[in-house]
């Protein structure tokens, strides 16, 4: 059976739009697969190496930048190969923030108030 043109056009578009969508969603779901948490066994070693800092001075990185700040949460995580500490925080006044920072050198990459 022959299609008509337009008919083709539009299995074409289709297909198109189906590849497309595809191949978002599998880009999205690899860079939600990219960053893996640290495990504990592993960060002794990581601090020996010299690859990142003391957990201890990244702490004193987040209390420094939220003074009388009290840490509530820690995760050290790889993100492409970049050790990656986030902090969750509560101030005095019961604001949460989340930060980022570089495990390598102590710089705060971002904050967030929650």
């Amino acid at each position: 059976m022959v299609l008509p043109t337009s008919t083709k056009r539009r299995a074409n578009m289709t297909l198109t739009k189906t590849t497309l969508m595809a191949a978002v969603l599998g880009l999205a779901s690899v860079s939600a697969v990219q960053a893996d948490d640290v495990p504990h066994s592993q960060i002794d070693t990581l601090v020996k190496d010299g690859t990142i800092q003391s957990l201890d001075k990244l702490d004193k990185v987040a209390l420094d930048k939220h003074p009388n700040a009290k840490i509530t949460d820690t995760d050290l995580e790889n993100e492409y190969g970049r050790y990656i500490y986030q902090v969750e925080l509560r101030d005095p006044q019961g604001v949460e923030w989340d930060l980022d920072i570089d495990a390598s050198n102590g710089d705060v990459l971002g904050e967030e108030k929650d």
